[in-house]
């Protein structure tokens, strides 16, 4: 039988694909895949490479955060480097990429932010292991944080502002204990999926120091227009914040439970639930 009489037979699931990006219901052609499917999965492939392998475009960040007028400290964006010296080291010596490089540490002397009335919040972006997701997600996910935190009145200040190229998750750590931060919030490229090359997440570590562990941060992921919306995203952030600075502590030691907060909160304050 020739290939244009192969017919492709569709799969019953198909109609559950309008509720996620998971690859179900694909049908088939004989018994292979329909080749417009294949060709969707090279696509989606080649984009999760290109997240990884495309370097952080920091001078059109840079000007994403000017233009968008966000009321951050005069000194930032605040243009740092981890030990990785290219793409391929930080892909292959993770601890270099938990590491300020020398030029880098010595940016930062002189930006240290003390103030005994209000906690001191870092925020740091890094390219992590999906540049787009920064380039598309860090700027709009900024600007609402800034917006809450601002709504919230928590007696919050902010440091400088850093962007890290060839970071990793550990290197906020060392930001935050040299600007003297009490909390850091790290913005970061999380590994691509077939489905999610554009994945932002956030880490949140109280007492931030060199050589903590991952037991001492928080994560909020999948922060993308098809995934967690950047309010829902800021809002559970803060709840951690207020929740770490009340405790003194994050990590595994500080539940999230927004969720709940949530169901608690449904219509005429009754939990349905309980009911």
């Amino acid at each position: 039988m020739s290939e244009q009489n192969i017919p492709v037979t569709d799969n019953a699931w198909r109609v559950l694909r309008q509720f996620t990006d998971a690859r179900i219901g694909l049908g088939r052609a004989g018994i292979s895949l329909p080749t417009h499917e294949l060709l969707r999965f090279q696509l989606a492939h080649a984009q999760a490479r290109d997240a990884v392998h495309f370097p952080l475009d920091v001078k059109r960040l840079v000007g994403d955060l000017q233009e968008s007028a966000l009321a951050l400290p005069a000194e930032s964006p605040v243009l740092l480097r981890s030990q990785a010296d290219d793409r391929q080291t930080y892909l292959q010596r993770p601890d270099l990429g938990r590491a300020l490089s020398r030029e880098s540490v010595r940016r930062l002397a002189g930006l240290q932010v003390s103030d005994q009335a209000r906690t001191v919040v870092a925020i740091v972006i890094v390219d992590g292991l999906s540049s787009s997701a920064v380039q598309n997600n860090a700027v709009p996910m900024v600007r609402q944080f800034l917006q809450d935190l601002e709504q919230d009145c928590g007696g919050w200040r902010l440091a400088p502002l850093s962007i890290v190229e060839q970071g990793r998750v550990a290197v906020g750590d060392e930001i935050g204990q040299r600007l003297g931060a009490s909390v850091v919030v790290v913005m970061i490229g999380e590994r691509p999926g077939l489905s999610s090359p554009d994945s932002l997440g956030i880490y949140l570590t109280w007492g931030p120091e060199s050589g903590l562990n991952d037991a001492r941060r928080n994560c909020i992921s999948n922060i993308r227009p098809a995934g967690l919306a950047f309010e829902q995203a800021s809002q559970r952030l803060l709840y951690l914040m207020r929740g770490a600075r009340r405790l003194k502590i994050s990590g595994v030691s500080l539940k999230d439970r927004t969720e709940e907060v949530v169901i608690e909160k449904t219509a005429n304050n009754r939990n349905f639930l309980t009911d």
